[in-house]
């Protein structure tokens, strides 16, 4: 499904063949990227059911985007091993995250171990990263953004120009310094502030050298689906070839849109104006092990994305086309980026299977709050749903695009 301009070996056709303008999206959140792993697993199996084991995620988007863990999760699929397949399979996610995120995250322990963190957190970063860094390293080794196997989008900021930095396919042919390494962009934009150092690396392509000072993609769109639709919609004004022309009242009814979050906490209210209005900068900055500041930042992101695309869908009647789950009821250890004990590890996984089971929600746009949707099942059911979606509209394109030549 990749442009033009880039190479695959995938036998999936691109969007002019089709209906559909297919996207994949998935939020930032450490170590809760375990809860999109198990909803990513499900859907992979409905996919494998309809067209064979061999079936992955990568052959069905045009677009996977992914900010911070969501960015990680983002390069295991769509980054292409030695049989130019995808790396990984939706169901390895989650045992990576089980066998890493305590490496990644390691826990201070004994009875100081609160004043440990809040020490480590005003000296300097609470995590050296040096295993995170390694691991990303071997997972993708030299790979390159123009090398992934769909196009991807993985936004980043850069403290140095105070711009978010967005690493694209579809920029690679425009501006080729953005071609860097998957391994670069992933701890770019996973470099959270107050939990990992920043990150700097440079890039040189076709003679031209840029330099990067990364931090979490997470503050400046910690749910990157609005930043995917406007990276395709800028393909279209430019009359890439991969797009028919469509007119821009059309648009949004073409996308096929899952985006993915990682879970947040709503309700039960840990901050307020009483609280906050005490605070000085060491409070926004650590509050019980996390940081109030990051939290909010984080969470406005995702959630201001998910409104606009809740209105817009709806105003356009093609909400169908649209499904957003998430978890809101997050409490105590199951809403932090890196309690990583094994225990909360494997309740974040069952969070994750409840999650499946719950009834379809969408935001409601006046008080912010997710309620169940009429008629519209679980959302097992709607990912059930959207794999015949997608299943079809691959099949549609196959069946539509020129035969190869046989000698």
């Amino acid at each position: 499904m990749a442009s033009t301009s880039r190479t695959t070996s995938l036998q999936v056709q691109p969007p002019r063949y089709g209906n559909l303008i297919t996207v994949l999206s998935i939020d930032g959140g450490g170590i809760r990227g375990i809860i999109p792993g198990v909803l990513l697993t499900y859907l992979e199996s409905q996919l494998q059911e309809r067209d064979g084991e061999d079936a992955r995620l990568a052959d069905y988007f045009d677009v996977i985007a992914g900010t911070s863990t969501g960015g990680l999760i983002t390069a295991m699929l769509a980054a292409p091993d030695e049989n130019n397949r995808p790396l990984f399979a939706a169901k390895d996610i989650v045992p990576f995250y089980l066998d890493n995120c305590p490496k990644i995250f390691p826990q201070s322990r004994g009875l100081c171990a609160s004043v440990t963190d809040l020490v480590k957190v005003l000296i300097g970063p609470k995590y050296d990263g040096k295993y995170r860094h390694k691991l990303i390293r071997d997972i993708v080794g030299d790979k390159r953004l123009s090398q992934t196997l769909t196009n991807v989008v993985i936004p980043t900021f850069d403290i140095k120009k105070l711009l978010p930095v967005i690493f694209s396919s579809y920029q690679v042919s425009s501006y080729p310094v953005k071609n860097a390494q998957l391994s670069d962009i992933c701890i770019g934009t996973s470099a959270a502030p107050t939990y990992f150092p920043a990150y700097y690396f440079e890039n040189h392509q076709q003679g031209k050298t840029e330099e990067f000072n990364l931090i979490d993609g997470g503050v400046a769109a910690n749910n990157p689906a609005l930043v995917a639709i406007s990276e395709v919609t800028k393909q279209i004004m430019r009359k890439n070839p991969d797009f028919s022309e469509v007119p821009p009242m059309e648009l949004y009814k073409r996308f096929l849109l899952i985006t993915l979050g990682t879970g947040s906490n709503k309700i039960e209210l840990k901050y307020s104006a009483k609280m906050a209005s005490k605070w000085g900068i060491l409070s926004w900055l650590y509050d019980d092990g996390s940081s109030p500041l990051l939290n909010c930042y984080n969470k406005a992101s995702s959630e201001m994305v998910d409104y606009h695309n809740c209105v817009v869908f709806q105003a356009l009647q093609s909400e169908n086309n649209y499904l957003r789950i998430d978890e809101d009821t997050l409490t105590g250890n199951l809403s932090s980026v890196d309690k990583a004990t094994n225990e909360n590890l494997e309740n974040l996984m069952e969070v994750g299977k409840q999650l499946l089971k719950k009834q379809v929600s969408r935001v409601n746009v006046d008080t912010g709050l997710y309620e169940p949707v009429e008629n519209e099942g679980t959302n097992e059911e709607a990912l059930q749903r959207f794999a015949k979606l997608l299943s079809d509209e691959k099949k549609y394109r196959e069946s539509k695009s020129p035969r190869p030549k046989t000698k």
